[in-house]
């Protein structure tokens, strides 16, 4: 074999080393911007599962539509509500005949359904506790016969949302801890392959600080291709997550995918020069023999 094919064939696997090390990093990175997104987020997220629960109140039966109108733009005005939706008699029949059937309501001479108002409560309000002082408001007016409540669920969610928030924070640490420790992996094994090429340098007179340079430069620009690269992961993540619930993604305010941006291209850049930086610096004081073990 040439040397120029040797050459060739050296360079070809600098090139698919260096396309390897972008991508494992990218990856990487890609779930620091995932905790990222979580971090900022937690609030939102939490909202969003709060303020998808709902009361239901149950009118008398004598309440007339107009009465029933009247009762939830009173209710539309408290500060604890979110939003209201009036289910009327007609409405409420036909969801009760698609989940019992036709047949069962043919017995009745008139329908049995009442009037109704689900009512969905702003997340500040979805404890058992204030849900109670709710009830008691809505159950105030003359024209409600019975405010229901999932209790159990609420309960259960207020306790997992905080044992979840334990969860994430816990893991969201170790998960920047193995993201430095990978992408510090990843960065040394490419740096020592070039250990002997600093070595040259070194014999030619050439300063730490010179030695260090091209190889700085070059961990900026690979935090930078392997950020833009998670980037583009995630924002394909994000928009198939849209595709299946709209809701909880248009939660999110904008200025927090901004922010999760900047930390993946800061952590990308950041972890890259460092580890960079500490490796050149312990490759600058081998000796020859050590440069091969």
């Amino acid at each position: 074999m040439s040397r120029k094919e040797e050459s060739k064939i050296i360079r070809r696997r600098l090139r698919n080393a260096y396309a390897s090390s972008i991508i494992s990093i990218s990856m990487v990175l890609l779930l620091v911007g995932v905790a990222a997104l979580l971090i900022v987020n937690a609030r939102a997220v939490s909202d969003y599962f709060k303020e998808n629960m709902q009361l239901s109140v149950i009118l008398k039966t004598d309440t007339t539509p107009d009465e029933a109108s009247a009762y939830q733009k009173s209710v539309s005005t408290l500060p604890y509500i979110k939003e209201t939706r009036l289910v009327s008699r007609e409405e409420g029949t036909k969801e009760l005949a698609e989940m019992l059937g036709e047949d069962f309501l043919s017995v009745f001479e008139e329908t049995p359904v009442p009037i109704s108002l689900n009512i969905t409560l702003k997340a500040d309000y979805v404890a058992p506790d204030s849900i109670a002082f709710v009830r008691r408001a809505l159950s105030a007016s003359p024209v409600v016969d019975e405010v229901e409540w999932q209790q159990s669920l609420v309960e259960a969610l207020t306790n997992n949302l905080a044992r979840i928030s334990l969860v994430m924070g816990i893991f969201i640490l170790l998960l920047l801890f193995i993201s430095f420790v990978l992408i510090n992996n990843t960065v040394r094994l490419s740096v020592y392959s070039r250990r002997f090429t600093i070595h040259t340098m070194q014999l030619v007179g050439a300063t730490k600080g010179f030695i260090r340079a091209p190889f700085v430069r070059g961990a900026v620009f690979q935090g930078l291709m392997s950020s833009a690269l998670a980037l583009v992961v995630l924002a394909g993540a994000i928009y198939l997550l849209y595709r299946e619930f709209p809701q909880m993604v248009t939660s999110i305010q904008p200025v927090s995918y901004a922010i999760a941006a900047g930390v993946v291209v800061a952590a990308g850049v950041l972890i890259c020069v460092v580890s960079t930086w500490l490796v050149v610096g312990r490759l600058i004081t081998l000796n020859k023999d050590e440069l091969y073990y």
